[in-house]
């Protein structure tokens, strides 16, 4: 069951994505004002892929798994919806705390590994974004975090995940890329590990004479390997769109994103 999966994954050894000290130092490269920009589409493209909303007969509880720093939960709380926000990352909370008090909005911030989370039937719709499934040492650790999603879900809620599927890490791979922001330099570098299984990035960022650099993998997952990864986890149907406004999942997606339901 998931609390003795839960138990065993407790005696692992720590996790790159533990190190608190890896989200602050990239924090300017992977939190860019593009990426707040595009939240209010993101908002919008949840309501009307999942029908989730305040308003409507839904449950409009929402829990935000990895929720980083409140990007979307701030946007859906500023929308009235009831938001729960998980995340491994203190500052990250911090951050998010500080601004939902600076917006006026009520969030729930719970400073826990995603993996240890648990509250059954408390929400109408669980979210995974911004390409954060995926990175877990242990494949069944995936698995885990769907079973996670739905035993939190009302009958009818539904789970979205927003990842990068395998068909767009094959189509659009690069071998690395650099940029300046937030008074950093960084570089990043990517390569195919395990015959496409994964994909391997080593970032590092330099100002002046610091210097920090982490590689990690993440897991990929066709379209079709997502399906029935949540179609296992107990889900009774899944549908994939290859962006927010809910265009279906082929060869011009920018994304794979997964909307599974209870």
């Amino acid at each position: 069951d998931i609390l003795a999966e839960v138990r065993q994954m407790s005696e692992r050894d720590g996790e790159w994505f533990e190190e608190a000290a890896f989200w602050e130092r990239f924090a300017p490269g992977m939190f860019g004002e593009e990426r707040w920009a595009e939240v209010p589409a993101v908002a919008d493209g949840l309501a009307e892929l999942t029908g989730v909303g305040p308003g409507t007969e839904s449950d409009s509880r929402v829990l935000d798994l990895c929720c980083g720093m409140g990007r979307v939960s701030l946007e859906l709380a500023g929308r009235g919806y009831a938001v729960t926000g998980v995340d491994i990352t203190a500052s990250y909370l911090d951050a998010a705390r500080e601004s939902a008090a600076a917006d006026g909005v009520d969030l729930e911030l719970v400073h826990l590994d995603v993996r240890r989370f648990s509250r059954p039937a408390s929400f109408g719709l669980a979210l995974n974004l911004y390409t954060s499934f995926g990175y877990f040492d242990d494949p069944a650790d995936d698995a885990l975090l769907a079973r996670i999603a739905r035993e939190s879900l009302v009958l009818g809620g539904a789970f979205v995940i927003e990842t990068l599927g395998k068909e767009l890490a094959v189509r659009d791979f690069t071998e690395g890329e650099w940029f300046e922001r937030g008074g950093y330099t960084v570089l990043t570098e990517f390569s195919v590990a395990d015959s496409w299984a994964a994909l391997r990035s080593r970032w590092i960022t330099i100002r002046g004479a610091d210097r920090f650099e982490r590689t990690f993998d993440q897991r990929l997952y066709a379209g079709t390997e997502l399906r029935a990864l949540l179609l296992s986890a107990g889900f009774s149907s899944v549908s994939l769109y290859g962006d927010w406004t809910g265009v279906p999942y082929d060869q011009n997606s920018r994304v794979l994103i997964a909307v599974a339901r209870t």
